[in-house]
């Protein structure tokens, strides 16, 4: 009625499944632990623990600084991304010829045009809203690292308890930064979806497996199992010496 033929809806139903099932390999599948992310939080609680075994903690909270800093100019990228789609519903008309006479580009209805571009819109709110939300996250973190207790404190349950809220909501943030960024991505492969049916299922493959490598098989990925790999080489080594 609005101008989505069938296609459409096997394209967006493509694009949804995607998100959703990079979402559970990512986070909650078998394989999750050997993710780049899940990775990085370990060095997240390992950092805690090195940032609870020192009195001068002014290093952990320029790192913090720098985290921020970093979660605050993707919100207000968001915004402004918010901003420049709906922008595109004052020239709807124009955008829905053009793109029409594209070589590549299929046919769509005013009401179809209108509707991806709120689409687009709502994936960046939502972005938004996790960079927001990861931003105050990482407050809480600041106001975290200031109430753990001294290096040579003589209460272990509290200085565990400390470190455990500490971690927890680091991870908590990095969490909600990374579905924020993951947003920006598949924003990408939504973008296929002005072009055509087809063009929008191939977008959203190559988001997908350009993310799924970064995770899993990516130099940055492999950064982890070639220093474990070093590590057990050294061990062996210095066994056959002993």
């Amino acid at each position: 009625m609005i101008g989505f033929g069938t296609f459409d809806i096997v394209g967006f139903a493509f694009f949804v499944a995607s998100w959703i099932g990079y979402h559970f390999a990512v986070e909650l599948g078998p394989h999750a632990a050997k993710s780049l992310n899940m990775r990085m939080n370990l060095r997240r609680a390992r950092w805690v623990r090195e940032a609870m075994g020192r009195d001068n903690r002014i290093v952990d909270t320029q790192v913090m600084n720098g985290l921020q800093n970093g979660t605050a100019f993707f919100a207000s990228t968001s915004l402004i991304a918010i901003g420049g789609s709906l922008s595109l519903l004052q020239s709807t008309d124009r955008v829905v010829a053009l793109f029409a006479d594209l070589p590549f580009g299929t046919p769509t209805t005013r009401a179809a045009w209108e509707m991806k571009v709120i689409g687009l819109a709502v994936i960046f709110g939502y972005a938004f809203f996790k960079f927001a939300w990861a931003y105050r996250l990482f407050n809480y973190c600041v106001i975290l690292i200031g109430a753990l207790p001294p290096a040579k404190s003589h209460d272990e349950r509290d200085a565990a308890r400390a470190v455990h809220e500490m971690t927890e909501m680091n991870i908590a943030a990095g969490r909600h930064f990374n579905r924020g960024q993951r947003a920006f991505f598949f924003a990408l492969a939504y973008m296929g979806w002005f072009l055509g049916p087809l063009t929008f299922m191939v977008f959203t493959a190559a988001v997908l497996i350009a993310m799924y490598r970064r995770q899993f098989a990516s130099d940055a990925a492999r950064v982890f199992s070639y220093a474990n790999a070093l590590i057990d080489q050294a061990a062996a080594r210095k066994a056959s010496d002993e």
